[in-house]
Order: structure tokens, then C-alpha cells, then sequence
């Protein structure tokens, strides 16, 4: 009996479900699957670069605690008339366990994700690029400069958006074919990163909108003109002030803030729940004269990232402190937390919420002198020599004739340069919310690295831009459909947080599957409070712009409260362009 085409192409779809992966790992099958040059724009594979192994009892990333047997999978391909070569590596479940989807997992600091198997876990095909400057063992900022003075452009677009979505496209149509599913069929795709990561993800749904049926973003650290500069700025501050105080001192004034906030969101458990009732009712100057007290203590700080880390090993030392809170103390923690201003009072950018860590504004310990010293953060220092003035330099060797308005136009300089690569704050996002794709979006409100409100001023702008003409409630409730944050009570940057026993979210995969595959829309997110009085206890956090408030010690409300939205929400006159 003849098969019609149909009823052939779901034959072969059961018949390649039901094949061991024995049968389909095999380098043969991986050649069949790659996609026909010409059938991807500007993208030729490599078939002859080929490499398929089975991978037993293997561990999964993504801090699964399972093990796998997948096929590991090696492909190449170069960019039409270029003559590059681009690796990408894919992790492939077994026939039986692939539930027809693909995963993308984010990377952190200037780095892609090397590690191919976090989709494991949820029955996806997962991929990692080496971006075609072997972004397996190089961060970008290895390789941002060809020289003093000439950028690596390549590389930066590959970073930027291009090595991500290329990989994504190209896996699509591979996992299709080595499953034997119909050219047609859908492959449900998901992205989940933080850090660098979320501005990575923020990068697909901005530039590759169409091929992602959903995205997990934490903590974005977009607007890179910004941000990195903007982790110059307390030491700016201190050299401005004229003073330096020691870590212990501004410990001391965050730990004050934090104890002082915490009853106003109307229950006393360690975290600041609402940072903007703290901005708006509490006064820094009140902790002056209060009593600190730190060890002496030896560190070592290892890695590269977004959140007070340096690049490569370092270990400091720090004596024993002790002394009262300073009116100078308090100046300097009210100037960061205030933001970076121009010299004519203009407003260059949003900065930490009242409450967060001041860990960019440590300084260090110098034995010869028996002073604190100024410290500059090799993330924003290295931004500036390495992107801004095009040095290859791994950090800034001193803030001499450095003035706020000198903040301002190297954010300017990479705002401009890198607007179309790194900045990654598109607000339309059309392309994406028309395909049917789905964005939870999340941010630790106490974050020390990447500014909570830096998160809420890019929803604001697509709210903007999506929706100009309907009213606010009308607006609210479209966005939501398609587009929801939330911010983290609490929690720090991309986690839990040591100062504040907060929650944070656990399932956002599983919230995310639902939401797509099934048509389950959060009004909620699920989070865990992992440490303190109330360890164990799962929080539903509101979604913004509602905030919470705690009727009782065990339960709260999200209500509106438009003092509270105002409290974060910024312009920017500083800047003669907008800035999303």
C-alpha cells in the first residue's frame, strides 16, 4: 500500500522517535541534518568538520543534578566570502527523552556559555558557539582589540547578538533533521541567562525575535555604554569628596539602611521588600555616629563578572576598622546612591537602590601609608581603557583630572560606538511579540552590580514604544500578555543575597514551558526564601509595576503606588539622544 506524503513524513517522524541513539549519533546522520548552503543567508557549513560522540551518564549544566546520555555534536561553518571558521557544539537527548525543543543558555561577564548541555534537563537540544574567536577559552574582552586603537568589529557583532542567533538558527533546522521531524515542524525555543546573560537573551528577542518561543532574562546588563562606566562612579565620587572610607564604614551604612527599611514594606524579616519607600522616607544622615566594627581579614577574588569581581587572582588584605559613621561617609554613599550628574546638575544615569551593597565603592588598604586608598573596579575600568579608549589596557591605572562630566562623555562614546552591538536596549520588540514569544524578565531589587531600575527603565521603554497610544491600564494589561518583570525582594545580583534573607526564584523554566506549551500565563512568580526566619517559605512576588506590602508575617498584597513607581523612574537630559 502507497503512503500519501503525509502520512509518510509522520511515519518516518515515529519511526525516528522510537531509534536508539545509537542510531542516530553516528557523523553520516549530523551531515545529513546541517542545513543546504544558501538555505540560511550568509552562512556555509563545513560538512567535512563534522564530529558525533555518545556522551554516557553525563552531567548537565544549568546546576541540574541528574546525568544524561546524549550525543555530542560538533558542526562549523563560515560566514559567505569571509573564509572564518565558526565551531558550535550540541548536545543532543537520547530519541526517547527529546520532548521538541531547543535551549540557549546564557553566559556571564564578557563570556558565551561553553557548555551545550543545559537543555538536558527539560528534553531540549542545547548549543554553545565559539563565536568564531574560540569563545570556549577567550572572553571577549580578550579579543575586543586587534591593536591600540583598532577594534575587533568581528568579534564585537559576533558577542554582541550574531554567534547566538546564527547558532540558534542553524541548530533549528539540525535538530529536525536528526530526529527525522518534518522540515515544518515546531521546535519550541527557549533562552534563559543572567548577567551578561540576560543581556545576551535581550539580544535575541531584540534582533532574532521570530526563532524564540520564549525568554528567561535576569539582571540584563545592557546599556553598555552606561552600565560599565557607571562602575566608575563611587570611586569617582570618594576622589571628588576627598574621601575614602573604608569598607567596614560604608558596611556599616548599608547594614544601618537595610535594618532601619526593613518594617515599611509591614514586616520585619530582614529584607527591604520596598527600596522605594526607603528612598522616600528614610534619611542616610540619621546613622551618623553609629558605632562599626570589622576583623582584620585576608581575600582572594577570583574571575571575571558584573559583580565585584576582578579579572584573574587577586588577594587583598584589610585590617581591623572600627570608628563612628562619618558625615563624610554618609555624603559619599548619598552621591552614589543619588546617580551621576553633569556638572551643570543634569541627569546621566540611574543608579543602585538605597539599601544595596556599595562594593564598587571599597577601597583598599595601604600598608605603607596606613590609609584607605582609592580602588578602581577592573568592570568598569578595563570598559573604559580596552572600549572607550581603545587601549589594551586591563583597567584604569588612576582617576587623575577625572570629573563626573568625564563620566558622562566616555558613557556618551559608548553609547554611540556600540549601539548597534553591545548596547542591546532595542525597544521594539514587535518582531518577537508577534510571533508569539514570551518574556519573564527579573532583577534583584538590592542588586550591587547591575541596577534594579536599570531593568525597569527598559520596560518602560517598550511599553512606550509598543504601546503609545493606549491608556495606562489598557497598556498594563497588553504588556502583560506577552511581557512580564519582576523584581526580587532583596536578592542581589543574579541570587540570593548574604545582607538580606530574601527570596528568589527557582522554576522560571517550568513557568516559562507552561506558559508557552500550554497556554498557563503567570500573573505571579514563584520564589523561595532559602535562608533566615522564614527560610523555606515560597513567596509569590508581585509583578510590576505592582509592589508588595505585607499585611500580616505571613502574607502580603500587591498594590499600586504611584509615589512609589515615580521613585524609579528616570530621565536622562545629560544625553542629547535618548537612552532606552
Amino acid at each position: 500500500m502507497r503512503l500519501s506524503l503525509g502520512a509518510s513524513v509522520a511515519a518516518l517522524a515515529a519511526s525516528a522517535s522510537a531509534a536508539s541513539l545509537d542510531d542516530v549519533c553516528t557523523v553520516s546522520n549530523v551531515q545529513s541534518a546541517l542545513p543546504s548552503n544558501g538555505t540560511l543567508l550568509g552562512i556555509n557549513m563545513i560538512s567535512s568538520a563534522v564530529t558525533a560522540s555518545i556522551v554516557y551518564n553525563g552531567t548537565a549544566g544549568r546546576d541540574s543534578t541528574g546525568s544524561y546520555t546524549y550525543c555530542n555534536v560538533t558542526v562549523s561553518y563560515e560566514h559567505t566570502g569571509k573564509g572564518d571558521s565558526v565551531v558550535i557544539k550540541y548536545a543532543f537527548p537520547k530519541p526517547s527523552d527529546f520532548k521538541k525543543r531547543f535551549y540557549v543558555a546564557g553566559g556571564a561577564g564578557f563570556s558565551l556559555s561553553s557548555d551545550a548541555t543545559g537543555g538536558l534537563g527539560y528534553g531540549a537540544v542545547g548549543g554553545a558557539t565559539g563565536a568564531g574567536y574560540d569563545a570556549f577559552n577567550n572572553g571577549y574582552d580578550d579579543v575586543v582589540l586587534y591593536g591600540n586603537g583598532t577594534l575587533n568589529w568581528d568579534a564585537t557583532y559576533m558577542f554582541g547578538y550574531q554567534a547566538l542567533g546564527e547558532m540558534t538558527k542553524i541548530g533549528k533546522v539540525l535538530t529536525r533533521g536528526f530526529y527525522g521531524m518534518a522540515s515544518s515542524a515546531k521546535v519550541y525555543t527557549y533562552y534563559e541567562g543572567c548577567s551578561d546573560g540576560g543581556r545576551e537573551g535581550m539580544s535575541q528577542i531584540q534582533r532574532y525575535g521570530d526563532e524564540y518561543d520564549g525568554a528567561i532574562t535576569g539582571a540584563p546588563a545592557f546599556r553598555f555604554g552606561q552600565q560599565q562606566v557607571h562602575h566608575v562612579f563611587p570611586a569617582t565620587v570618594e576622589q571628588t569628596l576627598d574621601y575614602y572610607p573604608s569598607p567596614c564604614e560604608l558596611a556599616k551604612i548599608v547594614n544601618a539602611t537595610i535594618t532601619a527599611c526593613d518594617p515599611l514594606d509591614g514586616r520585619t524579616d530582614g529584607v527591604i521588600s520596598r527600596t522605594d519607600l526607603c528612598k522616600l522616607k528614610f534619611n542616610l544622615s540619621s546613622i551618623i555616629g553609629e558605632e562599626y566594627y570589622c576583623a582584620a581579614e585576608t581575600s582572594t577574588s577570583l574571575g571575571f563578572g558584573f559583580s565585584k569581581r576582578a579579572d584573574g587572582t587577586s588577594t587583598s588584605y584589610k585590617p581591623e576598622q572600627s570608628g563612628k559613621v562619618t558625615a563624610q561617609g554618609v555624603k559619599v554613599a548619598q552621591a552614589i546612591y543619588d546617580g551621576l550628574h553633569n556638572s551643570k546638575g543634569q541627569r546621566a544615569y540611574l543608579s543602585w537602590q538605597i539599601g544595596s551593597e556599595l562594593s564598587d565603592g571599597d577601597t583598599q588598604w595601604n600598608n605603607a601609608s596606613s590609609k584607605w586608598e582609592l580602588s578602581i573596579p577592573s568592570t568598569g575600568g578595563e570598559w573604559v581603557t580596552k572600549f572607550i579608549q581603545l587601549l589594551d589596557l586591563a583597567n584604569l591605572p588612576n582617576l587623575e583630572n577625572v570629573t563626573y562630566d568625564t563620566l558622562v562623555e566616555w558613557m556618551n562614546t559608548g553609547m554611540v560606538r556600540y549601539m548597534d552591538s553591545l548596547q542591546t536596549t532595542l525597544p521594539d520588540l514587535t518582531t518577537f511579540q508577534a510571533s508569539g514569544g514570551k518574556l519573564l524578565h527579573y532583577h534583584g531589587e538590592s542588586d550591587p552590580s547591575v541596577p534594579a531600575a536599570s531593568s525597569v527603565h527598559y520596560w518602560q521603554s517598550v511599553r512606550d514604544i509598543m504601546y503609545p497610544h493606549l491608556s495606562s491600564r489598557d497598556s498594563l494589561k497588553k504588556l502583560a500578555d506577552w511581557y512580564q518583570f519582576y523584581l526580587i525582594p532583596g536578592a542581589a545580583h543574579c541570587g540570593k543575597n548574604a545582607l538580606q534573607p530574601g527570596p528568589f526564584p527557582q522554576n522560571n523554566m517550568q513557568t516559562m514551558i507552561d506558559w508557552v506549551e500550554n497556554g498557563v500565563k503567570p500573573s505571579r512568580l514563584n520564589a523561595t526564601v532559602s535562608s533566615g526566619t522564614y527560610e523555606g517559605e515560597t513567596q509569590m512576588l508581585c509583578q510590576w509595576p505592582t509592589r508588595p506590602l505585607w499585611k500580616s508575617k505571613s502574607s502580603f498584597t500587591c498594590v499600586e503606588d504611584k509615589a512609589s513607581i515615580d521613585s524609579w523612574t528616570y530621565s536622562f537630559p545629560a544625553f542629547k539622544m535618548p537612552v532606552y
